[in-house]
Formats: structure tokens, sequence, C-alpha cells
């Protein structure tokens, strides 16, 4: 971004700017994407988006930023849902988890299970509704800005973050590269469940999981 908004109606404009983006790509590609067609759709003057993004390449890039945003927020609240899920069954002996396993033993038990789990369900949730997501989900679909964004390498760490402090575990060079390789199998799965079927196949999914659990079971377990 040329600039960051200050005020807010300055930060309500570049909303609109990429929410309008991301509802241009569902409907004409990025090919076919332009700044001033992203102008006239958020109802801003086209000085309005050079204000903020010199190109739409700028502009989608910023829009995979925020897409990355918005998933940890995601996997954050979904955690934290899974946390008060478990104290109100450890608060109630008879409550069982799906499992059969009571209370919040039982969710800690399966922590890191758990952790992937949401990493996993809130990616495919957007995937399947968040809009432009298809295209630019963190900025791996197209090419976008410098050769070496490697994006995938921004979502890994931005999970350790995230993570090592809920898997108990101390980010490492080993945490690291097994993070890295997990979102980049992840990544390359994925798209194939959803090259297959445009809600993404169930079946490649599953797999998908069990793959994950197996890997990161070697250094997690």
């Amino acid at each position: 971004m040329r600039r960051a908004p200050v005020q807010r109606r300055s930060a309500e404009r570049l909303t609109r700017i990429l929410d309008a983006c991301a509802d241009l790509l569902d409907e004409v590609g990025y090919d076919a994407l332009s700044t001033r067609a992203v102008a006239q759709r958020a109802g801003v003057p086209i000085g309005s988006v050079y204000r903020f993004f010199g190109n739409k390449r700028a502009m989608a890039d910023a829009l995979a930023q925020r897409n990355l945003e918005r998933y940890t927020e995601r996997v954050l609240e979904r955690l934290k849902r899974t946390a008060a899920e478990a104290a109100d069954e450890d608060a109630d002996p008879s409550a069982k988890t799906d499992g059969g396993v009571q209370g919040a033993q039982g969710v800690q038990g399966a922590h890191w299970h758990v952790a992937v789990d949401a990493v996993l369900d809130e990616y495919l949730a957007m995937k399947r509704t968040a809009p432009g997501f298809s295209l630019v989900d963190f900025g791996n679909q197209i090419p976008l800005g410098t050769r070496h964004t490697e994006p995938n390498h921004r979502v890994a760490r931005r999970l350790i973050q995230l993570l090592s402090g809920h898997l108990h575990r101390e980010p490492d060079e080993d945490l690291r590269r097994v993070f890295l390789i997990a979102v980049e199998t992840a990544d390359t799965l994925v798209q194939l469940a959803f090259r297959t079927d445009p809600e993404g196949d169930e079946k490649i999914i599953a797999e998908t999981r069990e793959l994950l659990r197996a890997y990161l079971g070697r250094v997690l377990d």
C-alpha cells in the first residue's frame, strides 16, 4: 500500500475498495480486473484507489494480506470456542466429547489435533464463502508482488506464532520446517480437492487431514 488509512472515513473507503476487488475477482477474474472497475464498484473516485494502490497487483496483494488477518482471527476464535466448550465439559463430569472422552481432559489429550482441525476447517470455510478467495487466498494463486514473497512461508510463520503456545512448544528450526512442509502439502492437496469438486472433494479433504495428522504427529505427539 502507498499509505495506510488514518481516519475512520479513509479506513471505510479502503474496506469498500478491497471488498469490490474481491467481488470482481469472482466475477471477471484477475486478468480482466482493473482499478477503474474497482473504483466504480466501490463507489469511490479513481483517485481514491490510486491513493492506496499503484496498480491492481498491489491491490490484490493487500486483499491477500487482509485474508490472512481474517483467517488468523477465525482460527483464534475457533480455538477460544473449543477451550470454552472444554471448560464447560470439565465443570460437568457427565458431559462427553464426540469421541466419548469426558471433559476437558479429552480435548487436552488431542490438543494439537484440535488446533490442526481449526487451521484446516477455517481455511476450507473461507475457500467456500469468502469473495475472491479462490483466486487470491493468501497470495499464492496468481503472481502477486515480487517473486520472493513466498506466501506459504508467511502463512507458516503466522501459524507458528498462533499455535506455539497452544501446542506448548517453543518455535525452533525443526518446528518451522515441519510447519512449512505441512502448509505447502495442505495447500497443494486443498487446491486439488477444489479442482476436483467446486465445493471441495470431501474424500481428498479427509485424506489431507489424515496425512497432516500422521506427519505432524512425528513432531508433536
